[in-house]
């Protein structure tokens, strides 16, 4: 039996009347009170999900507004920082393991606060369940609340939090924001119910920063970050996120919605996943804990399981409502296929191959208006796939169909793109992590951020209705806030690829 069960923040109304949220916030204040270089402090431990150091400075730290104030110094020793620093799995199948070994470790430095204080042995992180019914897309009132209720400063409250229209009014905006993800069945690949690159995310070495994430990073984990911050908050910004309390509210929600998709679907059996990066000859996963600040090093094998951890969730299940999915069957009778009955498809993965079959002219940049261009598609490529829908059947599988924006960069982070095909909607993708992902120095080179949105079900749509031009898409991509005249978004290529399916 787990010795540890976390909770929903909302319960008592989300109040300091939670005593999970009332000594989260006191545990917070311990670790706050501690200096930079102090492997058990608030800062450490932000800075080990990700902060650069150069030339002795914070690049970003140092120039971060609103309170609580963030210390960029006594800077610990260089060893210390490579060994634990700037680890975050980002745009990888080791997001979610990564992140469930950071949430064990930061839970047991705020118990351990905790306890000095007097407070419950069996405290847990509460979770944010931004998607549950009622006020629950609403930030907890507790990290709203200037003071606590002995008239104290709140650890909790943090003034760089702007919402997702940038007004301090913070709060979960569904739809963009869903749990469709959840109706995923693999963790990495694609079939009909999982698009590309899957539940977890594309197969990569170490990635602090990469370039596509995994169906769960990408909605709601990175749509939230960027709703929650808005405009310059700490949550928009990797590199400044950990400093919010929130963040790891927001973390153990997403590590929630992990363990109840593990309740009917299996994580990777590839030992390169497995035993994680460092078996690669890359980097460890490592943590300080309180009575092990030399580290303790852990690999997605071990986080694998929840059953074998010391903490469960009072509500594991799949989803907080019914969501519609599109089966393999469903999809042929509505292209004209003979009805397909007891076609087991929940663990196979159908793509065997990509083929790009149309691109645009180049690089396009966003204005306050957005931008529309056109997709030209090449001939022979794009008739394999009207092809493949007018034969379509059990088999001969139809292709399934995918958007990409390439090489997307910008200087700014807090944005969320809507992107319509022929003016029916694509998605949404947001630009958390845009600003390391396009910095040229940076781990990722330069090479900004790719979004690949399934587009099947448009093409079908339009293919059913006798609307699908041989010779272009047309594509629209609106910010969801104003794009100031000193930054700005590029998309280096915008793409469409065909992907053959086999049973």
């Amino acid at each position: 039996m787990a010795k540890f069960l976390r909770k929903n923040a909302w319960e008592k109304g989300g109040t300091f009347d939670n005593p999970d949220l009332f000594w989260y916030a006191k545990g917070v204040g311990v670790l706050q009170s501690r200096s930079l270089d102090d492997e058990g402090s608030w800062w450490f431990f932000a800075a080990i999900h990700g902060e650069e150091i150069g030339g002795g400075k914070f690049p970003n730290w140092n120039v971060l507004t609103g309170l609580p104030k963030v210390p960029t110094a006594p800077i610990p020793a260089a060893d210390i920082v490579k060994k634990f620093w700037n680890q975050c799995q980002h745009q990888s199948w080791y997001f979610a393991p990564w992140h469930r070994g950071y949430l064990i470790a930061l839970e047991e430095q705020v118990r351990e606060a905790i306890i000095s204080l007097g407070g419950p042995a069996d405290w847990a992180l509460p979770y944010w369940n931004y998607l549950g019914p009622g006020d629950q897309y609403k930030i907890p009132p507790a990290f709203t609340e200037e003071k606590m209720p002995d008239g104290s400063a709140n650890p909790l409250y943090v003034t760089a939090r702007y919402g997702p229209k940038s007004d301090g009014n913070v709060y979960i905006e569904i739809p963009p924001i869903s749990e469709v993800c959840q109706g995923n069945t693999i963790y990495t690949g694609s079939n009909t119910s999982t698009p590309h690159p899957g539940y977890g995310g594309p197969r990569t070495r170490f990635s602090h920063d990469g370039n596509v994430s995994g169906n769960l990073e990408s909605n709601p984990h990175n749509l939230v970050h960027v709703q929650v911050g808005g405009k310059d908050g700490w949550m928009s910004d990797p590199d400044s996120a950990g400093l919010d309390p929130v963040f790891y509210l927001h973390h153990c929600n997403i590590d929630r919605m992990w363990g109840a998709w593990n309740m009917v679907n299996d994580n990777p059996v590839d030992p390169t996943w497995l035993e994680g990066p460092a078996a690669m000859g890359e980097r460890e996963f490592i943590m300080p804990l309180p009575n092990n600040r030399k580290g303790w090093v852990y690999t997605p094998k071990e986080m694998t399981n929840l059953d074998t951890l010391d903490y469960t969730y009072d509500d594991l299940s799949l989803t907080t409502a019914p969501l519609p999915q599109k089966t393999l069957a469903q999809r042929l009778n509505k292209l004209g296929a003979q009805p397909i009955e007891n076609l087991h498809e929940k663990n196979m993965d159908l793509g065997s191959s990509s083929e790009l079959v149309g691109a645009n002219a180049g690089q396009v940049q966003l204005d306050g208006a957005g931008t529309k261009t056109s997709v030209k598609l090449e001939g022979s490529s794009w008739r394999s796939v009207s092809g493949s829908l007018m034969k379509a059947s059990v088999n001969s599988l139809p292709d399934q169909v995918y958007l990409q924006l390439e090489n997307v960069k910008g200087s700014a982070d807090a944005n969320i793109l809507t992107v319509s095909v022929n003016h029916q909607l694509a998605g949404y993708v947001s630009l958390f992590g845009l600003r390391n992902a396009s910095d040229k120095d940076g781990h990722n080179g330069g090479s900004g951020l790719t979004f690949i949105l399934n587009i099947t079900d448009i093409i079908d749509n339009l293919f059913v209705s006798n609307n699908l031009d041989m010779d272009s898409l047309e594509v629209t991509i609106l910010p969801d806030n104003a794009i100031p005249n000193d930054e700005t978004i590029t998309v280096g290529r915008v793409s469409i690829y065909r992907e053959q399916q086999k049973l």
